[in-house]
């Protein structure tokens, strides 16, 4: 069977990452990187190829992502599994026995940073790296070089100027060729540029701030600034550190978990370098909980098999018997291995990396086609239907405490989701908390709507609630004259665990029951629960609309001692604007939670 590209994309995340194309034997084609993966993949099925994409594309049997937060982590993550997979399909170097390194040489009085390949560091300087590519290389070069202006010229050129050249003019080197700049100071340079490499940024940004308040203090303000956007600058420069870091060897494993399937996702670091994340689909036949089910897993991944087992091993959940399997792997690899859920800093961003993975990949498989085809026929089999349904559509309410109260409509076709077509209604002049007055409204809306224009109606309306909420909707479908829908109301079970809902088809009399492994069940959990993702993300984006202006002073808990602090740490706010969560979560005083909130004030 041919690739369903088409029906591939609909799931495919905009985030940064990196694909590999497969062929019919699993058997790795192509690695590539893109900065949104969903546009670039797309580039591959539309608009005109040469013929060596055309017979690569033809070859596709299936492509498997991998996100990364930033295009920089992929564009390492990509070289990695280019020189481990050596693809066909890819550009390989003839020459893989030697290296790309930054060079400082210290027999210069006012040393570049350059550009080597070479097989081992010799005795005649500094040598960072190696590095995963050139590319990798070049870009922390031209980045290093702008942040400190550090010289790029040639020994003999830098001998023989008598003025600064163009570099200096546009502040890309402090013209130490001319005297412009004294060793000690560009050796204090040389130096923060080599920490930072590194992956030493936060020592150097601790040092440039207290240099930027100095400054400051002394009304140097020109100085202040240039200090301040070196701060800035600085961030960037700490992309690389979560996909190679020089340390570290783990096994991350994160879970995901939905109606109908379960993904377990393996990240790999070896040496500080992710090698690449490997997917898992395990059958739950016995209905562990998500910890017992990933306590299995590692068991089985490690002790059912001959596997190099690192020194560490993270998981995203709290495994049941940790202690036991901790002493177990540790025997087994014949030295102490670190079994941990709790973790900080690049393994935390590892670890949530995993988790974004396995989310990811549960979403791709879920929306198979066949998979799809399979859950639509057991809900005509549930709901006794002559025909399999072609449309779903499922309304859920979502407020806080009565206030920015939303409703949302969701559809799925024999495809999926259909998105193009949901709605959200922002719901007025009902009474605070009054579920049963918002549903109304906004099935009224929605369907007087349909009906006025002759639209499509759904084959099955699903409402997320109980008895109440039924009878309602049913009142509804008949003020507006639709006949031929068939109703079914979703009510959480006693436990609200996923499996045990009570389901109410068509009136209040009409209890269905459905197997926790049904199919057919498994569809009404999804679309029930993407009813309700996307009712709570209408909700928010109405509640904290005021706040996307927001400045630090309006953000509940953030008082003049932790805005000094963030100021400081980034250099102004421009720089706390555009930080990450985990870089806000870097600032003393600043929690994790803290950071989130602060994000969400700043940008909603």
């Amino acid at each position: 069977m041919s690739f369903d590209a088409k029906h591939f994309l609909k799931t495919v995340s905009e985030s940064p990452g990196v694909y590999r194309m497969l062929d019919t034997d699993g058997e790795i084609l192509y690695v590539g990187k893109a900065k949104r993966l969903k546009a670039r993949l797309a580039s591959y099925f539309r608009g005109a190829l040469n013929t060596k994409t055309q017979a690569l594309v033809g070859r596709i049997a299936d492509i498997q992502v991998t996100i990364t937060r930033t295009e920089t982590e992929a564009l390492l993550l990509e070289q990695t599994l280019i020189k481990e997979q050596r693809p066909p399909y890819n550009i390989l170097l003839r020459d893989d026995k030697s290296y790309p390194f930054i060079f400082v040489s210290d027999r210069h009085p006012y040393p570049a940073l350059e550009f080597k390949r070479a097989r081992g560091k010799r005795g005649d300087g500094r040598y960072l790296g190696p590095f995963p590519s050139t590319t990798a290389v070049r870009e922390s070069l031209a980045l290093v070089q702008k942040i400190f202006r550090i010289r790029n010229c040639e020994d003999s050129v830098f001998a023989h100027r008598t003025r600064p050249c163009l570099q200096y003019q546009i502040q890309r080197c402090s013209a130490p060729c001319v005297d412009y700049i004294g060793r000690e100071e560009y050796q204090r340079d040389i130096d923060h540029a080599i920490m930072a490499l590194d992956g030493r940024s936060e020592q150097v940004t601790a040092q440039l701030t207290q240099d930027m308040e100095a400054a400051s203090q002394a009304l140097d303000f020109e100085e202040a600034g240039r200090l301040r956007d070196q701060i800035q600058q600085l961030r960037r420069l700490q992309e690389r550190q979560i996909v190679d870091t020089g340390d570290g060897d783990a096994d991350i494993f994160a879970l995901a978990e939905r109606p109908g399937g379960v993904c377990i996702s393996t990240l790999s670091v070896r040496g500080g370098r992710m090698l690449g994340a490997r997917h898992h689909m395990p059958q739950n036949g016995l209905d562990l909980t998500a910890e017992e089910l990933l306590g299995a897993f590692i068991s089985h991944y490690y002790l059912g098999h001959d596997r190099d087992i690192p020194s560490e091993v993270i998981t995203a959940l709290p495994l049941v018997d940790a202690d036991v399997i901790q002493s177990a792997l540790s025997e087994r690899a014949g030295k102490r291995i670190r079994v941990a859920h709790q973790v900080r800093g690049h393994r935390a961003q590892w670890l949530r990396l995993a988790s974004t993975n396995a989310e990811q990949h549960l979403t791709s498989q879920l929306a198979n086609r066949s998979q799809l085809a399979k859950r639509f026929d057991a809900l005509r089999e549930a709901l006794d239907m002559q025909e399999t349904p072609t449309r779903l559509e499922c309304f859920d309410i979502s407020h806080s405490h009565g206030e920015a109260t939303v409703a949302s409509c969701v559809v799925f076709d024999q495809d999926g989701p259909v998105k193009s077509d949901y709605r959200r209604f922002n719901i007025e002049g009902v009474a605070a908390g009054d579920d049963y007055a918002a549903m109304r409204q906004a099935l009224t809306r929605r369907y007087k709507r349909l009906v006025q224009d002759e639209s499509k109606l759904p084959d099955v309306l699903i409402v997320d609630g109980g008895k109440g909420q039924l009878n309602m909707a049913r009142e509804v479908l008949e003020d507006v004259g639709i006949m031929n829908t068939h109703l079914l109301g979703v009510a959480k079970g006693t436990t609200r665990k996923p499996g045990l809902e009570t389901l109410f088809l068509e009136t209040v009399d009409n209890a269905l029951s459905l197997d926790s492994a049904s199919p057919g069940l498994h569809l009404i959990q999804h679309i029930r629960d993407e009813a309700h993702r996307f009712a709570i993300t209408g909700h928010r984006q109405q509640r904290d609309k005021q706040r996307r202006t927001s400045t630090l002073q309006d953000i509940p808990g953030i008082g003049p001692k932790r805005r000094r602090e963030l100021l400081r740490f980034f250099g102004g706010l421009q720089g706390v604007r555009q930080a990450s969560r985990d870089e806000l979560a870097r600032v003393p005083g600043i929690s994790a939670q803290m950071a989130t909130t602060i994000h969400q004030a700043l940008h909603g």
